[in-house]
C-alpha cells in the first residue's frame, strides 16, 4: 500500500491523501488550498495524479479545505463515487455551490473594476462544475463498512468537528490505515465528542492546534463581555465567521445570552446565505448533534437572516450598536469584506475573530494587528478594536488530541502528523513521541510512503471487512 500527501502537509489547508492498493487509487479528502499565494497557486496546477486514474474519493467532512477541489476534479473528468456521511452530503450541497458562486462573483468584480493582473480574471471553477461534482456524491452512514473491492473496505466514525464530520478507517486486507479527519472537542455545546479509535496499523492525524492548549475560559462569558464593551461605545461588532459549525455555535450563545438577559436586545444580522442554509440543515440532522428540537429552533431566531445582496447593503443604513456575523471565517472573501471596509476604520467598533486564521489570510493580518488590510484592490485602515476568542475552536488542542490517541492499542506502526502549520505539526510530533512513545513523522508535500502489509496472524481477522469492523469498534472509555 502507498500513501502520498497531496495536501494538508506542511500547511493546514488543501487536505488530499492518495492511497494506492490492490489496483485502486483512492483520494481521502479533496480540499482547496487557502492562505498564502504560493499555496493558492497550487489550486490552479493539475493534480499530480491523472484524474481518470482515480477510483474513489472519501470525504472526512464538508469544509472547503477538505472538499473545495471537488468541482475541479469533476470538471477535469472524474466520474467515480464521492463517499461521505449524510450530514456532509447536505452541507456540501450548500458549500460547493456557494464556493463556486463566490469565485464567479469575485472574478466578475475584478473584471468590472480592473484590479486583476489577469485579462480576464477567471474563477477557479463555476457553478456548473460544482453541480457536476455534487452528482457524484454517494452517502454512507456512520459505522457501516463499505467494500471498495475484495481487499479494500472503509468505515466512517464520528469525529465531532462539524455536522457529518468523520474519521475514516480504511482497511486493506488485514492492514488498517486510519485518518483522524478534523477532530472536535469533548465540551462542544452542539457536537458530540469524537469517537475514539481502538486500533490502527498506520495513522494520519491532524495537528491544527498541535502546539497549544485552548483557554480554559467560558466563550459565552467572553462574548458577553465583548458585546457589552462595544455596545457601551455605541459600536458595531463585525464577526468574520465560518458558516458551518462556528456560526451555529455563536448563535447558540447569543440566543442564550439574550434569553438570560446578559446581552442587550440589539439587532444581530447573520449576513451569509450559506450559514442560513446550514443552520436549517442542523434541524434535519438531529441525530448527529446534541441540540434538541427547541434548541435548534432557538438558534434560528437568534439573528435576522440576511439572504439577498440588497438586504446586505441595507445593513449599512443602520447605526450601532449591532452585531454583524458574516462569511468568510478568515476574511478571504464574501460579504464580510464589505462590512470590514465600512466598519474597520471606526475605533468605536470591534472586529471579533472567533476561529482559526491561517497564515497569509486577511484574518491572520487582522489578528496580528496590521495597520491596514487590502480589500478589493484598496488598503483599509484598521482602527476598530480587534479581539480574539480562541476558546470557540472546533479543533481539539494537543491535550485533547493526545487523549483521543491514547485509546489505541497496540500503538500504530507509524503515525503521520498533517493538517497543521509546520510549528504546530512538529510540536504534536514531539508530544506524541514523548507522551505515548509512538514513532511518528511530519510528511512533506507530495511525499510518498510505503505501508507494509500486516499478516492475518497478527490481528486474527481474515478479511478487509472484518479488519474494518475490528479497528472501528469503539475504544474502551
Amino acid at each position: 500500500m502507498k500513501l502520498t500527501f497531496l495536501g494538508g502537509a506542511e500547511t493546514v489547508t488543501g487536505s488530499k491523501y492518495l492511497v494506492e492498493a490492490s489496483g485502486m487509487r483512492i483520494l481521502i479528502d479533496c480540499g482547496l488550498f487557502q492562505g498564502t499565494k504560493n499555496l493558492r497557486l497550487r489550486n490552479w496546477s493539475p493534480l499530480p495524479v491523472p484524474v481518470d486514474t482515480l477510483d474513489a474519493v472519501i470525504l472526512t467532512h464538508a469544509h472547503i479545505d477538505h472538499t473545495g477541489y471537488l468541482p475541479v476534479l469533476a470538471r477535469d473528468g472524474y466520474r467515480g463515487p464521492v463517499y461521505c456521511t449524510p450530514g456532509t452530503a447536505a452541507l456540501c450541497d450548500i458549500m460547493l455551490r456557494d464556493s463556486a458562486h463566490l469565485q464567479e462573483e469575485e472574478a466578475d468584480f475584478a473584471n468590472r473594476h480592473g484590479f486583476s493582473k489577469h485579462k480576464p480574471a477567471l474563477p477557479l471553477y463555476t457553478l456548473d462544475d460544482a453541480q457536476r461534482a455534487l452528482r457524484l456524491i454517494v452517502q454512507r452512514e456512520f459505522d457501516v463498512p463499505t467494500p471498495l473491492n475484495d481487499e479494500l473496505c472503509f468505515r466512517f466514525l464520528p469525529a465531532g468537528h462539524i455536522l457529518g464530520a468523520a474519521s475514516v478507517v480504511l482497511c486493506w486486507r488485514h492492514t488498517v490505515l486510519a485518518f483522524s479527519g478534523d477532530l472536535g472537542r469533548p465540551g462542544n455545546p452542539i457536537m458530540r465528542a469524537p469517537m475514539k479509535l481502538a486500533h490502527a496499523d498506520y495513522l494520519v492525524v491532524e495537528s491544527t492546534y498541535g502546539d497549544r492548549l485552548h483557554a480554559a475560559t467560558d466563550p459565552e462569558e467572553e462574548l458577553a463581555e465583548l458585546f457589552a464593551r462595544t455596545f457601551a461605545r455605541g459600536g458595531v461588532v463585525v464577526m468574520p465567521c465560518f458558516a458551518v459549525g462556528r456560526a451555529q455555535e455563536i448563535l447558540y450563545y447569543i440566543a442564550h445570552l439574550k434569553q438570560t438577559g446578559r446581552m442587550a436586545n440589539v439587532p444581530v444580522y447573520l449576513d451569509s446565505p450559506m450559514a442560513t442554509g446550514v443552520t436549517e440543515v442542523y434541524r434535519h440532522h438531529l441525530n448527529e448533534h446534541r441540540l434538541t428540537v427547541s434548541q435548534a429552533a432557538m438558534i434560528d431566531k437568534a439573528a435576522i437572516m440576511v439572504r439577498t445582496v440588497d438586504q446586505s447593503k441595507a445593513i449599512a443604513s443602520h447605526h450601532g450598536p449591532m452585531v454583524i456575523i458574516a462569511g468568510s471565517g478568515m476574511a478571504t472573501g464574501g460579504r464580510v469584506l464589505h462590512h470590514l471596509r465600512l466598519y474597520a476604520p471606526d475605533p468605536r467598533n470591534t472586529i471579533a475573530l472567533v476561529g482559526y486564521q491561517a497564515a497569509g489570510t486577511r484574518g491572520a493580518a487582522i489578528a496580528a494587528h496590521e495597520p491596514t488590510i487590502k480589500i478589493h484592490g484598496e488598503y483599509v485602515r484598521i482602527r476598530a478594536h480587534v479581539e480574539t476568542i480562541s476558546s470557540l475552536s472546533a479543533h481539539a488542542d494537543y491535550s485533547e488530541t493526545l487523549n483521543w490517541l491514547s485509546a489505541m492499542s497496540p500503538a500504530p506502526t507509524q503515525t503521520y502528523i498533517t493538517h497543521g502549520e509546520p510549528a504546530a505539526a512538529d510540536a504534536l510530533r514531539r508530544r506524541i513521541a514523548d507522551t505515548l512513545g509512538w514513532p511518528c513523522t511530519v510528511p512533506v508535500y507530495q511525499q510518498t510512503v510505503e505501508l507494509a502489509e500486516r499478516s492475518a496472524l497478527d490481528n486474527h481477522v481474515p478479511t478487509a471487512v472484518a479488519a474494518c469492523a475490528y479497528a472501528a469498534r469503539p475504544a474502551e472509555s
